[in-house]
């Protein structure tokens, strides 16, 4: 078997490396990892392999340089916290990738602000979009480490954060740790906006316990809570047994089709925290209710599509899970659609109150190959009286689940 390639967690600067960790370095016939990293060692004379966006470039390199070479891949920080040691171990095999850590950005922010972090929540915006997650925390009250990127940075987290309601939360932002020119900054969202920052860094966010605005989330919330035209919304009992039909899970993509009020995506955000929501709605009307109750309740990674169906499908990524609460005399090609576009194993869950929406929900699927299910529910709700209560019933709701095998 190849040796191990050693992978080495250079903490904020090379300060942080062992003598142990140098003399690998030192031993290395190709030294791997960012252009930055690489240069500090500029006086060896071994192979370079900047590491870039191809990464399984990178790994089919590994693959075929480790038989006859001794190999050290540099990283910042840990290499397992966020960095290219997990990919490392999950593209070559734990056993053929040797890990030296570091101390964490992380580790050295909060030593930097004197603060202890073991309550902290920490997000990683690095190419990729986990915002719905990190607004999810703020709005619980916690505080959140955010490693971002040059495109999601702490001005386009600042903005973020003020269109979700979050305009009180305390940012720190802590910029080139470990050099001779790092930065320490306090602001308000507002001022982030307008500044410009190193890549190299790290936020924090606080919210403030005095200002917080976001109501909590939870699922079958009352209809109250949220903005919506009269009787337009997916009423609270059949959204929570919906969303129990749904199964959702954390990486999801997930289409809400004929969202109206966008009830069904709010609390799909409760599940839905490192995926994608995508809101469609026709009328500009309910596209203002669903742009407030996002706001309202921090659901970050919620995407409004204002079109008509099925033709707002089409430049939607491929779903997971699929709620349909409208379609009309188009049912029967927005199933269609939603089903060619499915992901394996995937679910798509369709309410109505008509029984020809029933039958022609049930037969598209069934002809499409789906496993079917369905159920109804007839809500009553107690109401009032001088001296005692009546039940007053609301109209039976049909549930069609179809998932696919």
């Amino acid at each position: 078997m190849a040796p191990p390639i050693t992978v080495i967690g250079m903490g904020v600067s090379p300060d942080d490396l062992t003598s142990r960790q140098r003399s690998i370095i030192e031993a290395a016939d190709i030294l791997v990892g960012g252009k930055r990293l690489i240069a500090h060692f500029d006086h060896l004379t071994c192979q370079r392999r900047l590491v870039d966006r191809d990464l399984n470039g990178l790994g089919e390199f590994l693959h075929q340089k480790m038989p006859d070479n001794t190999i050290v891949v540099l990283t910042s920080g840990d290499p397992l916290f966020y960095g290219i040691g997990s990919f490392l171990v999950r593209r070559l095999g734990a056993g053929r990738v040797h890990i030296l850590p570091n101390v964490s950005t992380v580790a050295v922010g909060f030593a930097r602000l004197g603060e202890p972090w073991q309550d902290v929540r920490v997000v990683s915006l690095h190419g990729r979009n986990h915002t719905g997650e990190l607004l999810r925390y703020l709005a619980g009250g916690d505080t959140v480490a955010v490693y971002t990127d040059p495109t999601h940075g702490p001005a386009w987290l600042a903005g973020i954060l003020e269109e979700n309601g979050f305009s009180g939360v305390n940012m720190c932002v802590l910029e080139r740790l470990g050099m001779h020119d790092e930065q320490i900054t306090r602001i308000t969202p507002a001022e982030a906006r307008a500044m410009t920052f190193s890549d190299l860094n790290l936020v924090v966010l606080k919210p403030d316990p005095v200002t917080k605005t976001t109501p909590a989330l939870f699922p079958g919330m009352p209809d109250d809570r949220f903005a919506h035209e009269k009787g337009l919304i997916t009423k609270a009992e059949i959204r929570a047994v919906s969303l129990s039909r749904l199964r959702l899970f954390d990486r999801a993509v997930f289409w809400d089709l004929g969202a109206g009020s966008g009830s069904v995506s709010i609390e799909a955000g409760l599940f839905i925290t490192r995926g994608s929501i995508y809101t469609v709605e026709q009328k500009e009307s309910r596209i203002r209710h669903i742009l407030e109750n996002r706001s309202r309740f921090g659901i970050g990674n919620m995407q409004i599509v204002q079109a008509r169906l099925p033709a707002g499908m089409t430049d939607l990524p491929d779903p997971d899970r699929v709620f349909i609460g409208g379609g009309g005399k188009s049912l029967t090609d927005i199933i269609r659609m939603a089903a060619d576009r499915l992901k394996p194993a995937g679910i798509i869950v369709i309410n109505t109150v008509l029984i020809d929406t029933l039958t022609t929900a049930m037969h598209t699927l069934e002809n499409l190959g789906f496993e079917l299910d369905m159920v109804q529910i007839q809500v009553n709700q107690a109401t009032a009286m001088p001296f005692s209560h009546r039940l007053e019933a609301a109209n039976p709701v049909w549930i069609i689940t179809g998932g696919r095998p």
